[in-house]
């Protein structure tokens, strides 16, 4: 069968149909996504510009940083100028780019979560050997690592999607690129590419999960040998550690784990993802973290200081 492909581009439904609601959610997103810039860039700089950066929980925070701020910026400026526009379309070319950044971003993050947990476990239950594990080399391949598995994801993804003929109706009941709104418009039977998307997707997302849980638990296991500072302190790092993963898994488990088919909430459901996560990212490691914190008064409160000072 030839490959009929006369769909340039394509309409978002966008996140509501009310023009009320589409302003109050313009108001609500921008402020949000001018929180996530500001929060992750902070957590960015602060760490690549003092000594944090030598250790590798602060080497891989920053890149989650970035990373959160890439991944927000795939979805959340087209949504938000669209909230305000009457024609919300993107052009084909587009459409697949953005699945791939979504997809790449996505993914990335998953692995850099599931590296911190690895750097969180070696620290608490092998702290004598600390150091020698995740020297700067290990670190740098580990980080590497997390690139290439989103790329290899989202290239599985996009490779999938394009091969597709879209013919017909080009109405997105979504406001951004995904694979299963997108799937349902190709003028095909996707059954197959539906369920290899899900596989994809799912033993990414579920495979990193129950890796997370299971470093987590041998974690806390092994704090009942630690002094009661220790555990505190540990505790402290762990517990905004799983907040992340739990507030990040839960919705991407609900999106990604099920055959080709999308609820009426998805969308919902996609901006806790794409925006809430990472803008709760930096929100909680640093007001959990004391380090972060001193590092921040010390870098930003001296260059405000010299500041005033040379005026």
């Amino acid at each position: 069968i030839e490959k009929m492909n006369n769909v340039t581009e394509f309409i978002f439904w966008g996140l509501s149909q009310s023009p009320e609601m589409e302003e109050v959610c313009f108001m609500v997103f921008s402020f949000f996504y001018i929180i996530i810039l500001l929060g992750n860039l902070l957590i960015v700089l602060t760490v690549c510009l003092s000594n944090l950066f030598k250790s590798p929980m602060y080497f891989f925070l920053s890149f989650l940083s970035f990373v959160d701020i890439c991944y927000s910026s795939v979805t959340a400026p087209k949504m938000i100028v669209d909230l305000l526009a009457n024609n919300k379309s993107i052009s084909y070319v587009g459409c697949m780019l953005q699945l791939f950044g979504v997809h790449f971003f996505g993914c990335t993050e998953i692995f850099i979560l599931t590296v911190m947990a690895y750097d969180r476990y070696v620290a608490i239950c092998k702290p004598l050997h600390y150091m020698t594990i995740m020297d700067r080399e290990r670190c740098n391949k580990m980080l590497l690592g997390t690139w290439v598995g989103g790329f290899l994801h989202s290239i599985i993804q996009v490779a999938l999607v394009v091969q597709l003929p879209f013919c017909g109706p080009n109405e997105i009941d979504h406001y951004f690129c995904d694979v299963h709104p997108v799937l349902k418009l190709a003028c095909t039977d996707t059954y197959i590419v539906g369920v290899v998307v899900t596989a994809n997707s799912g033993t990414i997302a579920l495979g990193s999960f129950v890796i997370l849980l299971i470093s987590y638990s041998i974690i806390l296991v092994s704090l009942r040998k630690q002094s009661a500072e220790g555990r505190r302190k540990a505790l402290s790092t762990c517990g905004s550690h799983i907040a992340v993963v739990v507030i990040f898994f839960g919705p991407c488990t609900f999106m990604y784990m099920r055959p080709d088919t999308t609820f009426s909430e998805d969308k919902m459901v996609a901006v806790f993802y794409t925006i809430i996560t990472p803008m709760l990212n930096p929100l909680i490691y640093t007001l959990r973290n004391a380090e972060v914190k001193n590092s921040m008064k010390k870098l930003w409160g001296r260059n405000v200081f010299l500041e005033a000072k040379g005026k």
